[in-house]
């Protein structure tokens, strides 16, 4: 067999190369694994031969592939089988429809227990679940000594809850066969990868199982699922002394032996600690000393990852509300980069997508009766349309708050100031600003509500521009524009862009060498 230490990326290599003095390769790009392993596959590999660049997930199947290959191993999918936990007690779960006679459960066959009214959704003293503290005559059903306390977990029937909503309100099964026949799987499903083992697990065990039954007719509940990926936030860290109350700052960590622990954001301002803060933060720290660095303060270690409550890394959106509005943190998060991509949460850019927003309701605000639209006018909004309709068709939200900043700014160059031709414009911000769209949307003199129209065409006599406008490079360098007709051929163009009067001072002594015309882009002369 084979031996593979990557301390970098395994959290038994990186304690045994730790404990040993043993150097940690990097093999993530722009990770720094000395302080702390790094066990996600989310980020590039570097130092790692043809496998640079790719990330762990894209090159583990590429890695099995090389070894088929030269005939040193094969792949080999390995299964587990996991235990339903029902340890974790909810009050809202489904109660199960059991009795004690003493100490022995007993099974209630003709009735439907219903969860009965309690006055807090906490276990009780003794540690019951919340249904103990439930009256014997609040509910629905009772036997024997008493009812059962516990609920079934999420697992239960939190993983196939899509079922009933095609058939809501029958009281005989969860759902006839021809509502889930018409209706069938759900379209999409999205949601984070943590859940692959979890929900969804469990979402495909009951559809199979129905399916084996013979009560529904697909043996998969999802045709197409999303993994979103996450905001990423960026955590801080202190650095205690091991076996003291001493903490050290960053700069002077690896004169000790420390541990790294997280720190609560909102007592570091530059990755600079507030101490007293600090202090005062937990009772076994009000006591701490700080070895503090030469400009006598404590610096911070930090780190970007998965925001979590338990990291003390987690940003409430409540003053990016308050200071910008809901639709400019919602265009902003969209804007941070593709939905399936981990993005770390950054707030400097959030001021420029505020400013797009402020353009497009100056856009609609400068309309004026009886302002024609031309021809350039509709083939920027129909261009907008195909754009933002084609990327929300490939949940590419990045690029539709892309095409309609581009969209609003040639609006704003072209003076458009027709209010029936801006109008689409409401309608395809709607799903990312709605807000302001409606706002837009009666502002244009628009009837009921935006969010009640249809979604706007692009019609393709607007997506043919009569004209093309080509760049001229003479040896890479863009000299001059050429606009020209939009069928006009290669060849014509080039012959244009080589008679041109300010082609001339380029040509001059030089001898053509070749001229690239890349149709409707650019034309690019190599002269020697």
């Amino acid at each position: 067999g084979a031996i593979m230490a990557v301390p970098a990326g395994d959290e038994r290599d990186w304690k045994f190369a730790k404990a040993y003095d043993l150097s940690i390769p990097a093999i993530f790009e722009g990770v720094d694994t000395d302080e702390a392993v790094y066990t996600e596959k989310d980020i590039a590999l570097c130092n790692s031969g043809e496998f640079d660049g790719k990330t762990p997930v894209e090159a583990i199947p590429l890695a099995i592939a090389r070894l088929e290959e030269k005939g040193v191993g094969t792949g080999q999918i390995n299964y587990r089988l996991r235990d339903a936990v029902f340890s974790r007690q909810r009050y809202w779960g489904e109660p199960f429809p059991i009795y004690y006679d003493g100490e022995i459960p007993q099974l209630i066959r003709e009735e439907q227990v219903t969860l009965p009214p309690v006055d807090a959704y906490l276990p009780t003293e003794d540690g019951d679940p919340p249904l103990a503290r439930a009256k014997t005559e609040d509910w629905n059903v009772t036997r024997g000594d008493r009812m059962e306390y516990n609920t079934m977990p999420g697992w239960a029937g939190s993983s196939w809850y899509f079922l009933r909503y095609m058939d809501p309100h029958n009281t005989e099964e969860f759902c006839a066969r021809d509502k889930s026949d018409y209706w069938g799987q759900v379209d999409l499903y999205v949601g984070g990868a943590e859940h692959t083992t979890g929900h969804l697990l469990y979402s495909r065990f009951w559809t199979k199982f129905l399916f084996d039954r013979g009560w529904i007719g697909f043996n998969e509940p999802f045709k197409r699922m999303i993994n979103q990926g996450m905001i990423l936030g960026r955590s801080n860290f202190v650095y205690r002394v091991q076996g003291t109350g001493q903490f050290v700052t960053f700069e002077k960590r690896k004169e000790f032996q420390t541990q790294r622990l997280h720190v609560d954001i909102n007592f570091v301002q530059s990755d600079k600690l507030d101490v007293e803060a600090f202090k005062a933060w937990r009772p076994e720290y009000a006591n701490a000393e700080f070895i503090l660095n030469d400009e006598g303060e404590y610096t911070c270690g930090h780190e970007v990852e998965k925001m979590s409550k338990s990291k003390f890394n987690v940003q409430t959106p409540d003053d990016l509300v308050e200071r910008y509005g809901a639709d400019t943190l919602r265009c902003y998060e969209m804007f941070l980069g593709p939905l399936t991509q981990h993005k770390p949460w950054d707030t400097q850019g959030i001021s420029g997508v505020h400013n797009f927003l402020r353009k497009l309701h100056r856009l609609f605000s400068q309309t004026e009766a009886g302002s024609a639209a031309t021809d350039d006018q509709h083939r920027i909004v129909h261009k907008t349309i195909k754009k933002v309709s084609d990327d929300l068709d490939r949940h590419a939200f990045n690029t539709v708050i892309s095409a309609l900043m581009i969209g609003v700014n040639e609006l704003l160059e072209a003076k458009a100031q027709n209010a029936a031709l801006l109008q689409p414009l409401a309608v395809l911000a709607s799903p990312v600003a709605p807000h302001l769209a409606e706002e837009l949307w009666q502002l244009s003199g628009g009837a009921d509500s935006v969010l009640d129209q249809a979604w706007p065409t692009a019609e393709e006599r607007w997506l043919t521009a009569d004209e093309v406008t080509y760049p001229v490079s003479f040896n890479g360098k863009v000299r001059f524009q050429l606009t020209v007709p939009a069928d006009l051929d290669a060849k014509s163009v080039e012959s244009q862009a080589l008679a041109h009067e300010k082609a001339q001072a380029h040509l001059d002594g030089k001898t053509v060498r070749k001229v690239i015309v890349v149709p409707g882009r650019i034309v690019n002369i190599v002269v020697g």
